[in-house]
């Protein structure tokens, strides 16, 4: 995150500097409504059998409430930068823990259904581009670099399936008192791809963006009650992944430097198998695979943009 705000103080050096450079730059605060899905699994070993998966984590309908700033710079009618920080707080949510004895999500032995309504997202992209006009349209090849986290919970829990097993005993069915765990990601790296604009009438403008994203997968988590396992890291994760983002929207231009937009954001990522690696009390570390994450989100945003130099 660091890069961010370097990259925010640059911007804003830029454009005090630019005596001779003509530059228009949007200030922006946006609110809104963010539903988020993400999994994943491991197997029972580092060569991806006994069983090919062993265990299982989905965290689905994960509903946020998220602001964002943001802030677009426009040197010279073509040079492009843009950056935005976005922040979420988690308010509903549930997640399924499974394990399975057989391949291919068979022989289920243990399975609970628990809350997801705690936790928070962070996002943070920068990226720099160049301005092309044709008529009414104009479009901005861009290149940059983006953060994401989730920290996600597992909360209030309740064992669905309870079947024993060689090696344990899952616990029986019913509430799980004091189930307070964590699941922190992170995805992070480099992305390409261009900002779209169409004038539709004086007021009025469409636009939107598509970035292709290759990145760091890196997670973190705190089984709390787990007694055999290191606390507060019990386990954590690596993988390279790569990730699609998609707006949509439509501005439209108030009285004086102010407008008004309504935008749609939809993303989908995914690993490679990756590494997972558990840490025990005893000292011992075991590493198995990790066969996949998979991370989707939709998002509805209504902002409120200032203009100056236009």
């Amino acid at each position: 995150m660091k890069s961010l705000f370097i990259f925010l103080a640059l911007v804003l050096t830029l454009a005090m500097s630019a005596h001779a450079a003509e530059f228009k730059t949007d200030l922006e605060l946006s609110a809104g409504y963010r539903l988020d899905d993400l999994d994943w699994n491991i197997a029972g070993n580092v060569e991806g059998r006994n069983p090919n998966v062993l265990s299982e984590y989905t965290w689905s309908d994960v509903e946020t409430f998220q602001a964002r700033g943001g802030m677009r710079v426009l040197l010279n009618d073509t040079l492009c930068l843009r950056a935005s920080l976005a922040y979420g707080w988690i308010y509903d949510g549930k997640i399924q823990d499974s394990d399975f004895a057989g391949n291919d999500r068979s022989q289920e032995f243990s399975r609970s259904n628990n809350s997801a309504d705690e936790g928070s997202t962070l996002d943070g992209t920068i990226g720099i581009g160049y301005q092309f006009k044709a008529g009414r349209f104009r479009c901005i090849p861009m290149a940059g670099y983006s953060y994401s986290e989730q920290n996600l919970t597992l909360r209030d829990g309740f064992q669905t399936i309870s079947v024993p097993v060689s090696g344990g005993t899952p616990p029986p069915v019913g509430p799980i008192p004091g189930l307070d765990s964590s699941y922190d990601t992170t995805w992070k790296g480099p992305w390409i791809g261009f900002d779209l604009f169409f004038q539709a009438h004086e007021r009025l403008i469409f636009f939107g963006t598509f970035e292709y994203h290759w990145a760091d997968y890196e997670a973190e988590a705190n089984l709390n009650l787990r007694n055999d396992l290191a606390h507060s890291k019990s386990f954590e994760q690596e993988a390279d992944g790569k990730g699609c983002t998609i707006i949509a929207g439509a501005s439209y231009s108030l009285k004086g430097p102010w407008s008004l937009a309504l935008s749609g954001t939809y993303e989908k990522w995914t690993t490679d198998a990756g590494t997972d690696r558990a840490y025990y009390v005893n000292g011992r570390i075991v590493e198995t695979r990790l066969n996949e994450v998979n991370w989707d989100s939709f998002s509805v945003m209504l902002s409120l943009t200032y203009r100056f130099g236009f």
